[in-house]
Parts: structure tokens; sequence; C-alpha cells
């Protein structure tokens, strides 16, 4: 998810290599978790600007094209990410009498405590460079809207519901929006908060009907 809604893909959410996969596949894997990770270095030490796409790709050991190839845009390789598989399982593996807005709420945690576990550091400069850099604030809006549309459906399945009628639309932005300012504030407080503390007090609000 983008942002973390900005989350569209980050490295702690690469699937990892299993018996089900093929070698091309997992050469792919591993070039994608190449570049994140070269990239991220070099974000860290030189600034998101002041890294330019071959200097990624070199220290990838790969070719500027390659880079391309995967992510088509610099600001890609922030803000790409399969979050929302992960996401929709983790609510859909929630008790069917659960109240959806708490299966949504549990299933998101599920999923956050996830990510975290496996790499907390480059959630942290990920999220950092969300709210620091014009151009990937601005792209954040277009990996909001893609998860969308699978969080949308996990939540009609679960009430019953067609996924394209307003009520979930709606449900499903506020639920995006609530992640998303969430971990901006995480951010801006200086990343010293415990995010699932954050995470679910954020979709509290939403929970008690944006009461405050």
């Amino acid at each position: 998810m983008t942002g973390m809604a900005a989350a569209q893909t980050s490295p702690a959410a690469e699937p990892e290599p299993g018996p089900r996969l093929g070698l091309r596949e997992r050469k792919k894997i591993q070039t994608r978790q190449a570049i994140r990770r070269a990239a991220y270095r070099l974000f860290a030490e030189h600034g998101y600007d002041a890294t330019p796409v071959d200097r990624i790709a070199e220290a990838a050991d790969v070719s500027p094209s390659t880079v391309f190839r995967y992510f088509p845009t610099k600001e890609d390789i922030v803000l790409t990410d399969e979050y929302d598989p992960l996401v929709a399982a983790a609510i859909l593996a929630r008790p069917a009498d659960e109240p959806p807005v708490e299966a949504i709420r549990q299933g998101l945690l599920t999923a956050m405590r996830q990510i975290l576990d496996t790499d907390l550091d480059e959630f942290r400069q990920r999220m950092r460079l969300v709210r620091e850099v014009p151009a990937l604030r601005g792209r954040s809006a277009e990996g909001m809207a893609q998860s969308a549309e699978p969080l949308c459906r996990v939540l009609a399945e679960r009430a019953g519901r067609p996924a394209a009628d307003l009520e979930m639309r709606v449900a499903t932005a506020a639920i995006l929006g609530a992640m998303q300012e969430t971990m901006m504030y995480w951010v801006d407080r200086g990343q010293t908060d415990d995010p699932l503390a954050l995470m679910e007090r954020g979709l509290h609000v939403l929970g008690r009907g944006l009461v405050l």
C-alpha cells in the first residue's frame, strides 16, 4: 500500500523465494531486492534528489535499463510494494463473524506487524522519504488509488456487498487516509513512537465513527 498507504512496495514485503518459484522468478526477486537495497543505501548517504538512477544501477551491479524495467521511475523504487496481498490475506483470515471494521483493523495491524518485523529500518527510511520528498508525496496519491481497489474488494467480500458501491469506496478511502496520516504523524514526531500503537489509534478513530 502506498505511503504506507503511499505504500505501493517495500523490500520488507518482498516474497521470499520458495520451492514453488522457478529460477527465473527467484532471479527477478533478487534483482528487485538488490536495486532497492542499493537505492536506499545511496539515498541515506547522498539524499534522494542527489542520487541518479545510473548510480543506483551501478551500485546494484545492473544496467540503468534493468532498473527501469523493474521500476519505471525513480519514485517507484520507493513507492512500489507488495503490501496489498499481505493486507488482504490478513483481513480475510479474520473470523467470519467479526464485524467488518474490526476485521479490517485487526488485519491491518497483523500485516503491519509482519512488515515491521521484517525490516523496520527500511520502513522508517521509506516513510521519511515520502514525507520529505515532494515528488514522492505527489506520486503517493496514485499509489493510494491503486491500493484502494484490492482493499475495497476485500471489504465488499466480508460485507456481502458490491465492491463498486459508494459506501465501500468511501470506507476504503477513509481507511487508507487514516493509515497515511498516521504514518506521517509518526515521521513528524521523529519516529520514536510505536508505529503499531499509533496505527491502532488512527484506525480506532474510524471505528468509533469519527467522534473526537
